[in-house]
């Protein structure tokens, strides 16, 4: 008789094995994989990560003419060592950042595991859970893609960095590395920025600023937000005294007298002029590799003094609202460009309408046309009619409707009186006041209708108040410009401006000629507000049809300026002309220019019998 036997029980004691034979099999396949990856990432690095920070813009920094530092682009400073740095700036970053920075071999398993189960959780990355060192390794290998795969890269990296470098080495790469907000790369190009002095020197409140500026740079910069950047360096500060790295009563002392950031806005006064400066710099020195060091002809008192004033005349007088802009252009006569403001807020608008708006400068351009004529062989005493005037069919008006007959060449620049200029310009030739134009530096298309003659041709500020230049120093061309000198961060020079101008493109008798016309503009004509006490003014206003544009550009025997007024749209003002608007602005930016300065006389008009001399040898 058979006896069946009853099959054994399957104890828990099988599953646990299986579970373990396959769990070191896939343990031993993933030690293989990482270390392959491991390999494959080391072996792709480059030779030092020094090499890793030199891959990066250059680091611009560009000089008003005494040495001020009117802006840094790139702003990627120096290397700053670790321990130049106050002790409670690193202990602000890691205790926001990383406070078992000292205890973790690069990656901190608490840190990734619950950033793991988050992210499993969502379907994709949205936490991070990195550490310094993570972080230093995405910031100097990586790219910022937030992927599971980019995630593992990171890891390896880590791992990488800890076994080549020291604790005080990553920190201190970090921190010279990461991005800071407001366009700061590195802690020392941040407290820059944000406290106009070096990383050595910031104070606990400022260090606690900075440091809640890296978890997110874009968000929590003061440039954007104050009440953020406050209430995050508060949370930093409590972060510290929870870590144990700062006593509750220097907590205390800190959140009593926060960090107060230089110009909250970002505006310092010099953004036109430096956006200007920059687009021109590759046009000089092409390619270059390392950090830069621009030096300029811009005066950085009369830079920031001639932006705040321009928004304060213009605000004040409200009678173009919020839509009207204005444009300055001043610089010496020579052409070095000493203030260039682009607009009333540079904030509001980056459109620099000191260098690229083209406008019809009207009664601006008419100086073209008196200059053709005393070359032609007329003066300031000869005789013009002021009549209406047909040219095939063209009847231009003058500004006031009325026409006075004979009157001389002075009071018909001086008052400017259209029909005379138009007059003028058919009997000396169209061609030759374009010529004319050109020779003192116009580069904008002129057309040669016989309204050329009132300004109808499209010029930008810029080159305007550059051919002003030639009245104002004698009679020679001038290129306008602003940089001086290019050097590198070591001190070698890559570009050096030589030599001042253009030479001689007036005759000094005309010289003369033309600055007695062009004070009387000042002294009885249109424009009179321009006048600046005992210094010698010439210059001449522009308004155009319909006052959609109002100009004003004028020199004494120190300064050459010109400013625009007007809407970008091109739409009408109200009765704004160049002797109103434009000659108070010029005015008042002129008068802060001269302070200090001593009254001089304008090129031949040293004796006034340099007049008399033009007549009679005509």
């Amino acid at each position: 008789m058979s006896v069946k036997r009853r099959p054994a029980r399957r104890g828990p004691w099988p599953l646990v094995r299986w579970i373990f034979y396959w769990g070191t099999i896939a343990a031993v396949w993933g030690a293989i994989a990482a270390g392959g990856a491991g390999l494959y990432f080391t072996s792709t690095l480059p030779p030092s990560v020094v090499e890793g920070l030199d891959k990066r813009p250059p680091n611009i920094t560009v000089l008003a003419a005494d040495g001020t530092v009117m802006a840094e682009r790139g702003l990627r400073r120096g290397h700053i060592r670790l321990r130049q740095l106050p002790p409670y700036l690193v202990n602000a970053v890691l205790a926001t950042e990383d406070r078992r920075f000292h205890h973790h071999f690069g990656v901190d398993p608490l840190g990734l595991l619950r950033a793991t189960i988050a992210n499993l959780r969502a379907g994709n990355v949205v936490e991070g859970g990195s550490t310094i060192t993570q972080q230093l390794a995405k910031n100097l290998f990586l790219t910022s893609e937030r992927t599971f795969a980019r995630k593992a890269q990171e890891v390896i990296l880590a791992l990488w960095l800890e076994t080549k470098f020291s604790k005080s080495q990553i920190l201190e790469l970090y921190l010279n590395r990461v991005y800071f907000g407001g366009g700061a790369y590195g802690v020392e190009a941040a407290a820059r920025r944000y406290f106009a002095k070096s990383a050595r020197h910031v104070t606990l409140s400022e260090a606690a600023l900075l440091a809640g500026l890296l978890k997110a740079p874009s968000r929590y910069a003061p440039t954007r937000s104050i009440k953020r950047s406050e209430a995050r360096a508060t949370q930093v500060i409590s972060n510290m005294v929870e870590a144990g790295l700062l006593s509750p009563s220097l907590a205390l002392a800190a959140l009593g007298a926060p960090a107060r950031v230089r110009d909250p806005s970002g505006i310092t006064g010099y953004e036109y002029a430096v956006d200007w400066i920059v687009e021109l710099l590759p046009g000089f020195i092409g390619e270059q590799s390392g950090d830069l060091v621009i030096e300029t002809t811009i005066d950085a008192r009369l830079q920031t003094e001639a932006q705040a004033r321009v928004d304060r005349i213009m605000a004040s007088h409200g009678i173009l609202g919020k839509k009207g802009e204005a444009a300055v252009v001043v610089m010496n006569p020579s052409g070095g460009v000493k203030a260039l403001i682009g607009g009333r807020s540079y904030k509001r608008s980056q459109f620099n309408r000191a260098v690229k708006a083209m406008r019809q400068p009207g009664s601006a351009f008419k100086p073209f046309v008196y200059l053709a004529a005393v070359e032609s062989g007329l003066h300031p005493e000869t005789i013009a009619y002021d009549e209406p005037v047909s040219v095939n069919g063209w009847k231009p008006r003058n500004y006031s409707g009325k026409y006075q007959g004979a009157v001389t060449l002075r009071h018909g620049l001086a008052k400017s009186i259209n029909s005379v200029a138009v007059r003028l310009t058919m009997e000396v030739g169209r061609w030759r006041v374009v010529r004319t134009a050109r020779r003192l530096g116009i580069n904008s298309p002129l057309h040669e209708k016989p309204s050329i003659a009132l300004g109808t041709a499209e010029v930008t500020l810029l080159e305007l108040t550059g051919a002003y230049a030639s009245f104002a120093n004698g009679g020679k061309g001038v290129l306008p410009h602003v940089i001086k000198r290019v050097r590198t961060s070591g001190g070698k020079v890559v570009y050096k401006r030589v030599g001042s101008g253009l030479g001689s493109v007036i005759a000094r008798p005309y010289v003369a000629a033309m600055n007695d016309m062009l004070t009387a503009t000042v002294t009885e004509g249109t424009g009179k507000r321009a006048a600046i006490g005992r210094h010698q003014v010439a210059g001449k206003t522009g308004t155009t049809q319909k006052f959609r544009d109002a100009w004003f550009v004028g020199y004494t025997a120190h300064f050459v300026a010109g400013v625009w007024v007007g809407r970008d749209n091109g739409r009408p003002m109200k009765k704004v002309t160049g002797g109103s608007l434009p000659a108070e602005i010029w005015r008042a930016l002129m008068a802060g220019a001269h302070k200090g300065i001593a009254p001089a006389k304008l090129p031949g008009l040293e004796d006034k019998s340099n007049s008399q001399q033009i007549a009679a040898r005509n």
